[in-house]
């Protein structure tokens, strides 16, 4: 048909005649002979050994087929030594990929690379996580889910178990009645089967024999449209078939297919010796050369496939037409080595019925593939499309709306070995199977990153998170501000004070010489009082957020001007002491005391000593802005470093007011506790 079309048109290979020869590669021998007469050249029957392929003119300036990965990858290999062009139309596997191997090989049908991404693809769309992959015992299938499962491994797809279908035309076969059995034993929803059609017909009448119902099976695009597979009895019950076919092409050139078809069928040639179809296959001969019944075998019509053939013969055309230099409306006489129409086929970009066809860097065609699945109604079958896989960039689409799920509830169905975590909970996995896990929450202060679902990772310093948390919220920053509560009364206490403060001291001046004032420590009590005043005035340093010079000075200011007033208050004590003790005993040390300025001497010395001690503190433990994040997991509280220069004149002071006080006459040490 192709053939016909270019030697009838006029604008591609003018004044060029196309021939060909058909071979009939039913075996290994078979397909290898056709191999070799197709490097012989014209009329010889040996291929002639040279010392360079660019000087080869075999008869076949290209080749096209076969039809089958284990046969293509016996003729690529002998083709190849030659840079013979070799365009397959069924072979898929993506070890032809390999240039390195195959450097003459090209094909009309997508790599296999792509059918895997797509079922990959597929998979993941549908949240299907605990599958089962099958393939045939073949290059085909070992090789595809060989791709398929370095894909699985490496996301959040997991086998449960992969199996070979048996090379057996028997569905009697014990090999393959154990292969279903496990597939029911695994508790598996979904089954990937990466076959054949010839391999993969009698399993399914097995699966039908063993009444497995309600599975969802994912098709390679080898069978998933085979005639002779959905007219297996009963396999409407199996459950939900979807899968790959070949990106269709324009209804109008599968018209025209048919079309020509039907006419060559009436065209019927006698075949010498031909008994039976079975008997033809086994016979493996060319003899049948006038046969063109392509009916007559079921399931022997592809359209796919014979746009595929349309495809690699135009592509065949096209090189042509640009080695032969034909834009001028008159293409060249010259020899056409077969070397030089690989490199212009390489580089063919054209476009039949509305299928663009050009070949990438590995010799595999620019197509994606239909998402397809089976439809029942009643007993007639039939084939939707439900969805598109596309190349460059792949990418995987499904309409909703036209997918049919042959389940009791029609719901899409589930294969998950654990149910998925609830937000927050790890996983924690049980088996070699990261699948198969149980579910813990993150405990306070972790959060569960997506991209690792098997571990809590802890919340930076500055952040905490709740239990079962997807993320880290920030600290808040706690101190005291100056327009909370809690500093409002502070603030209004302190200012209270000073200014009783403020008014004992307004009140002891205008009493100065009075003998109560004398008695309560005369000038003493105004240095008393400007001490708790600066006492006082050390709150101020502890509020607002907490700064360098704040926390210098608010602990020795307070620690200092403390000291001063427990050291009055100690020497008033001594001197109480003094008179109703030392007096009566030692008046002459009294003297001496009260001559030698004893009192001021001592408040001197303790301000000095806690002065030093203040520094010294500083010095060597700084008071500085500090964040403490033990308080509460969402806060982050500003405070000072701790000091301990306060601590001195409290322990030390303090005790001693005490020890005086119980050495006093009972109504002095009332009137002292009253002063101080």
């Amino acid at each position: 048909f192709a053939v016909e079309e270019i030697n009838n048109s006029s604008t591609l290979l003018p004044n060029v005649t196309l021939g060909y020869e058909i071979y009939d590669t039913c075996s290994e021998p078979t397909n290898f002979h056709a191999t070799l007469c197709a490097l012989a050249r014209k009329g010889r029957h040996d291929v002639q050994v040279l010392p360079s392929f660019q000087h080869y003119e075999p008869q076949a300036v290209a080749v096209i087929g076969p039809d089958s990965t284990r046969l293509a990858l016996t003729t690529a290999a002998v083709l190849s030594l030659f840079l013979v062009p070799e365009i397959s139309y069924e072979a898929s596997t993506e070890l032809l990929s390999l240039k390195r191997l195959y450097p003459s090989f090209l094909r009309t049908i997508p790599s296999d690379r792509k059918q895997v991404k797509a079922i990959f693809q597929l998979l993941q769309h549908f949240g299907w996580t605990w599958v089962v992959l099958l393939g045939s015992d073949n290059t085909y299938g070992s090789a595809g889910l060989d791709a398929l499962q370095e894909l699985l491994t490496a996301s959040n797809v997991c086998v449960a178990y992969r199996g070979t279908i048996p090379a057996s035309l028997d569905a009697s076969n014990p090999q393959l009645h154990n292969l279903v059995r496990i597939i029911t034993e695994v508790k598996v929803n979904v089954t990937v089967v990466f076959s054949s059609r010839e391999s993969v017909l009698p399993f399914f009448e097995v699966v039908v024999q063993k009444n497995i119902t309600g599975m969802v099976w994912v098709a390679s695009e080898d069978w998933l449209l085979a005639q002779t597979i959905w007219q297996v009895p009963g396999i409407q019950t199996i459950g939900s078939v979807l899968g790959m076919a070949v990106e269709k092409p324009e209804s109008t050139v599968l018209e025209r297919f048919e079309a020509w078809k039907v006419s060559e069928e009436g065209a019927v040639a006698e075949c010498a010796g031909r008994e039976s179809v079975g008997n033809a296959r086994l016979n493996c001969t060319q003899c049948c050369t006038g046969c063109r019944a392509l009916a007559t075998v079921p399931d022997m019509y592809d359209a796919q496939s014979s746009f595929n053939v349309y495809s690699a013969v135009y592509a065949v055309a096209h090189g042509l037409h640009d080695l032969l230099g034909c834009d001028s409306g008159a293409c060249s006489k010259g020899t056409v080595y077969p070397w030089q129409l690989l490199q212009k086929i390489r580089q063919v970009n054209f476009t039949l019925y509305k299928s663009r066809i050009s070949f990438d860097a590995n010799g595999d065609i620019h197509k994606g593939y239909d998402i397809i699945m089976w439809k029942w109604r009643g007993p007639n079958w039939a084939s939707h499309v439900i969805g598109t896989f596309r190349v460059n960039p792949d990418r995987l689409s499904i309409n909703p709306s036209k997918v049919l799920w042959h389940t009791e509830d029609g719901q899409a169905p589930s294969s998950v070995c654990s149910e998925a975590c609830e937000p927050g909970e790890m996983r924690l996995q049980h088996s070699r199977h990261k699948c198969c896990f149980s579910c813990v929450a993150c405990p306070p202060g972790t959060f569960l990153n997506t991209s690792d679902p098997f571990d809590c990772q802890a919340c930076g310093l500055g952040e905490w998170a709740p239990e079962k948390s997807e993320i880290c919220f920030n600290r808040t920053i706690e101190f005291l501000s100056w327009s909370e509560p809690l500093s409002w009364v502070l603030l209004s206490l302190a200012v209270l004070l000073m200014l009783l403060i403020a008014a004992l001291t307004i009140l002891f001046a205008l009493n100065a010489s009075t003998p109560v004032v004398k008695s309560a420590g005369g000038k003493a009590c105004f240095l008393m009082l400007g001490s708790l005043a600066c006492t006082c005035s050390s709150l101020f340093c502890y509020l607002g957020e907490p700064s360098q010079v704040a926390c210098l000075l608010r602990v020795p200011l307070f620690a200092i001007s403390f000291t001063v007033f427990l050291s009055c208050v100690a020497t008033r004590s001594f001197q109480i002491l003094c008179i109703f003790k030392l007096n009566a005993r030692c008046p002459a040390l009294y003297e001496a005391w009260m001559r030698r300025q004893g009192p001021v001497l001592f408040v001197a010395a303790s301000t000095a000593a806690q002065v030093a001690l203040c520094v010294v503190t500083e010095a060597v433990s700084p008071s500085v802005p500090h964040r403490e994040y033990g308080v509460r997991d969402e806060w982050v509280v500003l405070e000072c470093a701790r000091s301990s220069a306060a601590d001195v004149p409290l322990a030390v002071c303090a005790p001693a007011c005490r020890t005086s006080k119980k050495q006093l006459p009972q109504e002095q040490s009332h009137a002292l506790v009253s002063v101080g």
